[in-house]
Formats: structure tokens, C-alpha cells, sequence
């Protein structure tokens, strides 16, 4: 996520269809565990590494009751999130600064949330390991552990084609599943879940899909305005803000995929995220 990419959605909330479509299957995916094992408080660390508008993938838990608490190494972007939370959707939130170099060591006491998580943050921060240790140390219960799936389609087309400059300036080894669950599991975690999400018909490009044409050196005046303009604007806060409280329904009907009963091993070629959740030693 490059600096002006976050900074313009802080205010400007069209992210496109596929950011959209991620929102939700998160969103699901959190109110499942948050029914099945009786979420009462999470941390979100770091706040930010889907694109778009950054801080707002705890929005239906704070909804549903449960205490938030997310965490930020950027002023700017956390005071962003803060009027997003006060101003526009009037939820509370506990939003916490910190150093960039200090994942390694949040402040919070051991055993402090029922969940801790991240969501395609760890290749964005200094320590990533230091935040997973972090996360099982702040957990009395789950962790849940997300990253870009790196061996789907969208995700090469992404490193090869149309953007290079990012995959020469952040360690891509953190998309490796296994090693996340290798220092999880170092840490007492068992595992007690594992596969994928975010599963739509379209290629993973991480951009909208007017850039994604640009970058591909396709010019055509008829697919740029089907992308852009005011028919073309997707939005999750729209959906929060109850201005399209049809959107949800408009664009799961895309969802046949990642709701297929197939086993999560076929889902993965065209599946976005690879996914762990585990249970901490203490937990109940």
C-alpha cells in the first residue's frame, strides 16, 4: 500500500468492486468466529494492509458489540481512521500508536483480547515476526493470521506485469504460509484452521481495474469510462453508512465461489488470501 494510495482513501471511499467483495467475505468470516467462539474483544494489528480505506474491517463487530482495538505505526493515518470511526460511522474504537519499530512489543498485558489478527499486513511492517509472537502473546484465545495468496494467478500476474516496484521493496516471504504457522506453532499455538478466502471470479490486482488496463498498455476509451466515472463506484462505507444497503446482496451474488463446497487445496489457484486461525496455549 503506497503512501498516496492510503492517504486519498481516508477521504475518498470508492475502493472498486473487488475491495468491496473482500470487505464482505471478511466480514463473514469474522462473525463466524465471533459466534462460534464468543467474541468479545479483538485487536487488529496492524490496521492497515488490505487496500483501500484502511481501519475499517472490525466495523460489524464494533456493531455487534464487541470491543475494538486497533494499532498503527503512522500518525496521519491512525488520526484518519480515528474521524472515520467518531465522525462518519459514531462507533467506538481504542486506536493505538505506535513506533514503527515497535511491533515486537505491543502494549498490551499478556492475554489482554478473545481475538488478535491481521489481515495481508506482515509484509508492510519492520518485525513481522515480532507481531505474530505479539499477537499469540495478547491472545486468551485466537489468532487468525491472513496473507496474499501467492500462488494464485492474480498474484503473479501482479509481480511480473503490472507491479514490479513493490515486489522489489517488500520481503515477500512473509506470504509463505508455512512459515507464519511454523512461528505460531513455536509459540504454543495449535492450529485449528486453515485455508482460503476471498475466492471472486477475477484476478487479484490489488488496483482498480482502469489501472490494471493502463499497466497492460490496453487503450480503450470504452472499457476506461465502464471503470470509471459515477457509474462505476463501489463503496463499503456506503454500505455502513446505509446509503446502499442494497450492495452487500449486489455484490455477493459473485461469492458462488468461495461459498463452492470444494476442498480449499482446488480453491487455492484462484483464491486471494491463504488463511490460519489457532488457538493459544492459555485459551479456554
Amino acid at each position: 500500500m503506497t503512501e498516496n494510495t492510503w492517504r486519498k482513501y481516508l477521504t475518498d471511499y470508492n475502493e472498486g468492486l473487488g475491495l468491496v467483495y473482500e470487505r464482505f467475505v471478511l466480514n463473514d468470516f469474522l462473525e463466524r468466529l465471533r459466534q462460534q467462539y464468543a467474541i468479545h474483544s479483538v485487536l487488529e494489528a496492524p490496521l492497515y494492509g488490505m487496500a483501500g480505506v484502511s481501519g475499517i474491517n472490525d466495523v460489524e463487530l464494533a456493531r455487534a458489540g464487541v470491543a475494538v482495538t486497533m494499532v498503527d505505526d503512522t500518525p496521519e493515518r491512525i488520526e484518519g481512521v480515528q474521524r472515520i470511526w467518531v465522525e462518519d460511522l459514531r462507533l467506538p474504537v481504542n486506536l493505538v500508536c505506535i513506533d514503527p519499530g515497535a511491533w515486537g512489543r505491543l502494549p498490551f498485558p499478556d492475554l489482554s483480547f478473545d481475538l488478535t489478527w491481521e489481515w495481508a499486513g506482515l509484509w508492510y511492517i519492520a518485525d513481522p515476526a515480532g507481531l505474530l509472537r505479539e499477537l499469540v502473546r495478547t491472545s486468551r484465545n485466537l489468532v487468525f493470521v491472513a496473507m496474499p495468496n501467492n500462488i494464485q494467478v492474480g498474484y503473479w500476474m501482479r509481480k511480473l506485469v503490472i507491479d514490479r516496484d513493490f515486489f522489489a521493496t517488500h520481503d515477500e516471504s512473509w506470504t509463505d504460509i508455512g512459515r507464519i504457522r511454523r512461528i505460531l506453532e513455536a509459540e504454543g499455538v495449535e492450529i485449528i484452521e486453515e485455508g482460503v478466502l476471498d475466492t471472486p471470479p477475477w484476478p487479484d490486482t490489488v488496483m482498480p481495474a482502469n489501472e490494471v488496463l493502463k499497466r497492460l498498455g490496453i487503450r480503450s476509451q470504452a472499457l476506461e469510462e465502464q471503470f470509471t466515472g459515477e457509474g462505476w463506484r463501489w463503496s463499503t462505507m456506503a454500505y455502513y453508512l446505509n446509503e446502499e444497503p442494497d450492495l452487500r446482496a449486489r455484490v455477493m451474488k459473485y461469492a458462488w465461489l468461495d461459498h463452492a463446497p470444494l476442498p480449499w487445496r482446488i480453491k487455492a489457484v484462484w483464491a486471494h488470501h491463504r488463511y490460519l486461525v489457532g488457538r493459544v496455549a492459555t485459551g479456554n
